[in-house]
């Protein structure tokens, strides 16, 4: 696909236009408020990471790569050597924002390798580069999407319905989004689905944001509870369930939003197929299993008092809350990235996936 300027300014995530902050649509509003942020410090950046300003794996990948672009825009030093520390030094800070979603690591990554691959350069010249490499990671971003939307469109049926988890669209990744991103490239062809949007505590994310998108969108949606599910597959009104994903481990496992795996156990259990769906930036083959990955624990008092009047619990009760769950690669069908459907043995196929994109 041929991605305009129109396509960078549509995203969630964009330059702002002086070109010198990140303008991003404040998720946590949504869906009773449409707020923008401007972001120019590392202090905003990583508040808007960690407080879910900003979400969905993709979408923190382009943040931070642009984040890491306008940081080092503000560098005034003209000695190579302090401006590579000072850039390491705001990386690490970015990435301790969420540690779990392994496209913000990557992306930081990716604009500290451009700097050692770049040592002859001077620091005006490598600030320049790194603001072209974070406009390159949200351009292929686009692609992907694409990719992994027409990859996705490929294994249902007109009028099938489909189970989401989470938040998996455009306000989470770039123009097509990832799980959701066959849902909307279908309708672009004309071709209807029915979705059920698990509401996606304790966050919302599903009720907040993937009822929003596809309303807006004109797709067929309805929104349920996430103890719902089981009762909506077993009535047969489901024929696929398509999840996001933050980490893919080696072997397959993969994290997500809480309550991805019980979906996964009960799609299993009625025989309905189960997809991830994300961009191969996103495999992670340095991590074994699923076990390898590090969980996120949230605030508790998230469950207790975040969309409430008054708290829904008493003070002294304990909470858990971990942001993520691991489902096991023996409950998915497949794993639909942009460089092809992945399907079992996943580490052995993973491993063909990252070597052809290289």
């Amino acid at each position: 696909m041929i991605v305009t300027e129109a396509d960078y300014q549509s995203c969630s995530v964009h330059l702002y236009q002086t070109g010198d902050a990140v303008e991003i649509l404040d998720q946590r509003q949504l869906p009773n408020r449409t707020t923008m942020m401007v972001l120019k410090t590392a202090q905003e950046f990583y508040d808007a990471i960690k407080t879910l300003a900003v979400r969905g794996a993709p979408a923190i990948g382009i943040c931070a790569g642009y984040a890491m672009a306008v940081l080092a825009s503000q560098k005034d030093t003209a000695d190579t050597k302090a401006f590579r520390q000072s850039m390491e030094k705001d990386g690490e800070y970015l990435i301790s924002s969420r540690p779990t979603a392994v496209n913000l690591s990557w992306a930081v990554k990716r604009m500290l390798d451009l700097i050692s691959l770049h040592q002859e350069c001077t620091v005006a010249e490598l600030q320049k580069l790194m603001m072209e490499e974070a406009k390159a990671i949200h351009r292929e971003d686009i692609e992907m999407c694409y990719a992994i939307a027409d990859y996705g469109l490929s294994l249902v049926k007109p009028g099938d319905g489909i189970l989401t988890h989470c938040n998996a669209g455009p306000l989470a990744t770039s123009k097509y989004g990832t799980a959701l991103g066959p849902l909307f490239l279908g309708k672009e062809r004309g071709i209807d689905f029915h979705v059920f949007s698990d509401e996606t505590r304790p966050l919302l994310q599903g009720a907040r944001l993937t009822s929003y998108e596809l309303q807006k969108a004109g797709i067929d949606v309805t929104l349920i509870c996430d103890n719902m599910a089981s009762l909506v597959m077993k009535n047969g009104w489901v024929q696929a369930c398509f999840v996001g994903c933050d980490r893919i481990a080696a072997n397959g496992d993969f994290a997500n939003k809480i309550g991805t795996s019980q979906v996964a156990i009960m799609a299993r259990y009625y025989g309905i197929p189960f997809y991830t769906l994300g961009p191969r930036s996103t495999i992670d083959m340095n991590c074994p299993t699923g076990a390898d990955i590090p969980i996120e624990l949230r605030n508790p008092e998230e469950i207790k008092n975040m969309w409430y009047q008054e708290p829904i619990a008493l003070p002294e009760v304990k909470c858990y809350n971990p942001a993520f769950d691991v489902t096991d690669h023996t409950l998915l069908t497949a794993i639909v990235t942009d460089q092809g459907i992945v399907y079992p043995p996943f580490e052995e196929n993973l491993r063909k996936i990252m070597k052809a994109g290289s």
